[in-house]
């Protein structure tokens, strides 16, 4: 069946305008000006019959773009893999590395200067997505995979057992001396946590920690981890995250965890195919990435 496309370079601008909410910044990454974006945004819109953008003070996605915006992030991620899997085996074929969202931007991107240094020759990938992605089908290396670990027909390894943890900046948690008074303070909600079904909601902690509230509690929800953290971070309130995801927050000073935290029963697993596991630069990634989790 033939696929009836826009064209390939203004769904490029769309993509990268849509992540960056920046003109500019998607033409530097494309390597085109800010007009070439919009003028390809544009003809995307007029040909789709819609807006994709509210061009205001602050660019905007329209709530049509928004709902579609990840799935072409997803898609061209998934393009970059197979391309590279048609390269040969040899220190010029890219490692394509697979994580978490919340995980890839907040834990592992900060620390992969540390793996290019040590490895200059391995030019890595990286693609973000919750979705258990097939890494034979779709040319992926390596994933890092956040559940049980059990992932049938490829080799796993735990990285890190995860527990979730009350954070605030420290001039919220100073007064903060029990439990109790959290029900009085203001609770940040990542709303998008219903695929973990091993992550509490406020109600659920406060209840294990022997709470009851007396009153509705004051929530405030937010779209994501990512979200919550930078909630947090900027004194909006009590965060309820994962400790790795403030790993670096927490050993900086810059979020206090308020009570001890609590395990989970799900972890961090990296996986591969089994006939893969052995590459060099798969091996080189899983010895640094062994190294890089291990003292948090």
């Amino acid at each position: 069946m033939r696929r009836r496309l826009p064209p390939l370079r203004a769904l490029q601008a769309f993509e990268a305008a849509a992540r960056h909410l920046s003109f500019a910044r998607a033409a530097d990454e494309l390597g085109v000006t800010p007009a070439a974006i919009s003028q390809q945004i544009k003809h995307l819109e007029d040909g789709l019959g819609v807006a994709l953008f509210h061009r205001g003070a602050r660019l905007t996605l329209t709530r049509q773009a928004a709902v579609a915006a990840e799935a072409f992030s997803d898609s061209f991620d998934r393009l970059a893999a197979a391309v590279a899997r048609l390269a040969p085996e040899g220190p010029g074929r890219p490692l394509v590395v697979s994580a978490p969202p919340a995980f890839a931007g907040r834990w592992l991107v900060p620390r992969l200067g540390r793996f290019q240094a040590r490895h200059p020759g391995i030019d890595l990938h990286l693609s973000a997505t919750l979705r258990l992605v097939d890494l034979d089908r779709e040319g992926v290396d390596v994933a890092i995979r956040y559940g049980s670990g059990r992932y049938s027909g490829l080799v796993v390894e735990r990285l890190r057992l995860e527990e979730v943890v009350a954070v605030a900046v420290p001039r919220l948690a100073a007064p903060l001396t029990s439990v109790a008074q959290l029900c009085t303070s203001t609770l940040l909600v990542n709303e998008s946590m219903g695929w973990d079904v091993n992550f509490p909601t406020w109600t659920a902690w406060l209840a294990e920690m022997e709470v009851v509230p007396d009153a509705p509690l004051r929530l405030r929800p937010f779209g994501d981890a990512s979200l919550v953290i930078e909630a947090a971070l900027a004194g909006l309130g009590v965060a309820l995250v994962w400790r790795t995801l403030v790993s670096d927050e927490l050993a900086s000073g810059r979020l206090v965890a308020l009570f001890p935290g609590r395990p989970l029963a799900s972890a961090y697993h990296m996986v591969c195919l089994p006939d893969r596991s052995e590459v060099p630069a798969i091996r080189a990634f899983r010895d640094w990435i062994r190294e890089e989790i291990a003292p948090i």
